[in-house]
């Protein structure tokens, strides 16, 4: 008798083996973005997913928080999947309507990032960055429920990399691909039907509205045309047809 942990995870994925390679990717791009829209689309793992998504978010306003000069104090992560970002700098200007407008942003440019790392068949490569990403995201954590979201999420990568077949990589690439770009989207739309119910005044639109004079709604639909052009992208990156 052998124990231990299995060199591959083997999953159905597998049995694509006897397929071109062309119809492979083709099938697991189509079952990523499916899988991604029932996760988006479904309350109760939408719920958990979402998660993920703030976790981007955040990391989003972090990053540009840094790289405009701003000091950056702490994330939080709540459980009602919300997060803050705090950062010491000046109250207006360039670097901090760039800090406001990097939150919704995020997620689905890493999305067409990721699209990008698939089409160039670097799968291990995507999946080291976005440990890293998320090793740079938790050293800013300040609370336990934001911990553990990001090392759980962290887990799931670092399973995939470690033991996870090629075809496991690739379809699991796929679906962080359109799940960020497509959670993204998501979550642009229901900020602004918090705000049109006026249960969001401190919205990130709402900050780039006193910050810059732009109404807050034209915020929103830069946001969702981020995310849509994002998906357009990452279509055009990942389908190719007919699959040989």
């Amino acid at each position: 008798m052998t124990t231990g942990l299995p060199t591959s995870l083997p999953l159905p994925f597998d049995g694509l083996d006897q397929l071109s390679t062309g119809q492979t990717q083709a099938t697991l791009v189509i079952l990523g973005g499916l899988v991604a829209l029932l996760v988006v689309g479904v309350h109760g793992t939408w719920r958990l997913a979402r998660n993920v998504v703030t976790i981007a978010h955040e990391g989003g306003h972090a990053l540009v928080a840094i790289c405009s000069g701003r000091t950056l104090t702490k994330i939080l992560l709540h459980s009602d999947t919300s997060g803050v970002t705090v950062s010491k700098g000046r109250r207006d200007g360039p670097g901090m309507v760039a800090t406001a407008a990097a939150g919704y942003a995020t997620p689905p440019l890493l999305g067409i990032g990721a699209a990008a790392l698939v089409a160039a068949d670097a799968i291990s490569a995507m999946l080291v960055i976005a440990v890293i990403l998320l090793l740079a995201t938790l050293i800013l954590i300040r609370n336990a429920y934001g911990v553990l979201s990001v090392v759980l999420t962290g887990a799931v990568f670092v399973l995939v990399a470690v033991y996870g077949s090629g075809n496991v990589q690739y379809g699991f690439a796929c679906f962080v691909t359109w799940f960020l770009i497509i959670g993204g989207l998501r979550t642009v739309l229901e900020v602004q039907r918090k705000r049109s119910r006026r249960r969001a005044p401190d919205s990130d639109a709402d900050q780039l509205e006193r910050l810059t004079g732009l109404p807050a709604g034209i915020w929103v639909a830069l946001f969702l045309l981020v995310g849509v052009f994002s998906l357009l992208g990452a279509g055009r990156l990942l389908v190719v047809w007919p699959p040989v």
